[in-house]
């Protein structure tokens, strides 16, 4: 019995025996791993910054009634090219009731007033002619017969006014609209038949169109705190519109914000930029643009990849793992320069030649085995 008991207790130190063996065989070949290595380079560097935004005309004008009414006619249509001065649409003035009731009473008062001094004027001239009155009595009679006269044709203009919102018709009317400025028909936002509001210290007054000159257009963005500080007015930048994407268009910074608004949590800081842009290029309001800003550059400098930096846990300071003669890495602090998200200049730490870990990619060889297990 005893003899069994041995036989099987030297079976289990036996069988722990190989695990241990095996347990630190496996420790101590996963400890070694073959790490790629990658060498610094020379390149240029260069940061930049994005602002996102649009592209609009710099003159953009709306055109409003100068008397309310119905919009009677449109003479253009959106997309159209105009002149200053070009007639635009024309309102139709739907009369109030009272107001030409009223008109029309004072029309017939200042009609009886002036027939009874045209009455006296024709009586006292021929009695001035005979010399039976006198020059002063005959001037009195024609100043009250102008007076009245002038009454009646004024009577007879406010008519005509509150009736179809003109005297005349012609193309300074108030019931005309004509452009501004020269340009494009950007929007029409009514129709004929509607009804609109004039534009006066209470009302803003409806919109009968909208001309904006396409010649002249500027890009409105903004851009984060982090990188306004660096922007300087007058700075040539690039412009990129969504809907062209094989084309840059030059543009001068003009404009940036002195002050902050404040948008999902981070600070944003207005620009404007005069684009400029080809007449053969078909450019459309309101294209969606991003603008590179070119902040600081360097030339030939000494660089790696950002993707080679490891850092302190404690620290948080930079540092790489340079692969020695022995083939083991040493840890080596590195100072940072210039960084534009891929590559970054090292001042610091590392020399021309050297072979520093990949830290989070192994090589070929040992991947393999890794898939294999």
């Amino acid at each position: 019995m005893n003899k069994t008991v041995k036989i099987i207790l030297g079976i289990v130190v036996l069988i722990l025996l190989v695990f241990v063996l095996k347990y630190f065989k496996d420790a101590n070949s996963k400890d070694v791993v073959d790490y790629k290595v990658d060498e610094p380079f020379y390149t240029s560097i260069n940061t930049k910054a994005v602002a996102t935004g649009k592209l609009n005309p710099e003159e953009e004008i709306e055109l409003k009634p100068q008397i309310s009414g119905i919009v009677d006619k449109i003479l253009v249509e959106e997309g159209d090219i105009v002149k200053k001065g070009d007639l635009i649409a024309k309102i139709r003035v739907v009369p109030n009731e009272q107001s030409l009731v009223s008109a029309k009473s004072r029309i017939s008062s200042s009609k009886l007033s002036y027939d009874n001094a045209k009455t006296l004027y024709d009586r006292n001239k021929t009695l001035f002619e005979k010399g039976v009155i006198s020059q002063q009595d005959f001037e009195n009679s024609a100043l009250s017969f102008n007076q009245a006269k002038e009454s009646l044709t004024q009577a007879q203009n406010d008519y005509q006014i509150i009736k179809r919102g003109s005297i005349s018709g012609g193309s300074s009317a108030n019931t005309n609209i004509v452009a501004q400025i020269p340009g494009t028909i950007l929007e029409i936002p009514v129709r004929e038949g509607d009804q609109v509001i004039q534009s006066n210290n209470f009302n803003a007054g409806t919109t009968i169109a909208t001309i904006a000159d396409m010649s002249l257009m500027i890009f409105e963005g903004k851009v984060d705190e982090a990188e306004v500080g660096k922007l300087e007015e007058g700075k040539e930048i690039k412009v990129l519109l969504g809907a062209i994407n094989d084309k840059e268009f030059p543009a001068k910074l003009t404009f940036v914000a002195p002050k902050g608004i404040e948008e999902n949590g981070a600070v944003q800081f207005t620009i404007k930029a005069d684009v400029n842009v080809e007449v053969s290029t078909n450019i459309r309001a309101g294209y969606s643009a991003n603008a590179e800003i070119d902040i600081e550059s360097k030339d030939s400098v000494l660089a790696i990849k950002e993707a080679l930096l490891q850092y302190n846990r404690i620290t948080e300071k930079p540092f790489v793992e340079i692969q020695k003669e022995d083939g083991k890495f040493e840890k080596s602090n590195v100072t940072l320069g210039l960084s534009d998200g891929i590559n970054v200049e090292i001042t610091e730490g590392v020399k021309e030649g050297d072979k520093i870990k990949v830290w989070n990619k192994a090589s070929k060889d040992n991947e393999d085995e890794e898939d294999n297990d």
